[in-house]
């Protein structure tokens, strides 16, 4: 059960970093330009805590734990690629099919972050909770 608990903790914190120094990066450079009028000033803060602590769960359920189970690295990252795919890819489709301001190549370029973003935090938690039961 530890090692549960320090997959998400550790999923969380690999998560928001890398997400937070790739925002800090890119939103001004490439999201809001892109966005445009639909962009607010600054962060909603409720659903973006709620977002960054629901989203390792599910990459914990779908990941970290079938990894663990096997052992493997690779099965965390590659399972942590498919969530980041498939969850970024299903917001990124869902908004190009409705929002005026949103592009194929803003669409590409989420997916594409959702699903290294994912495998990063997959297989950070994944050594994380490796090493807390010692098989890594």
């Amino acid at each position: 059960m530890m090692s549960v608990l320090v997959a998400y903790i550790v999923s969380v914190i690999a998560f928001v970093a890398c997400d937070m120094v790739w925002l800090g990066i890119m939103a001004s450079r490439f999201y809001r330009p892109t966005l445009g009028d639909i962009a607010i000033q600054g962060v909603n803060l409720p659903p973006a805590v709620l977002f960054y602590m629901l989203y390792p769960i599910g990459l914990c359920i779908f990941a970290v734990m079938p990894a663990l189970k096997g052992g493997s690295l690779g099965t965390a990252m590659l399972h942590g690629a498919l969530f980041g795919f498939f969850t970024y890819a299903t917001y990124d489709l869902t908004n190009h099919a409705t929002l005026r301001n949103w592009t194929m190549s803003l669409t590409l370029v989420d997916v594409a972050w959702g699903t290294c973003l994912a495998a990063i935090a997959a297989a950070a938690a994944f050594l994380a909770a490796s090493k807390l039961a010692g098989t890594v």
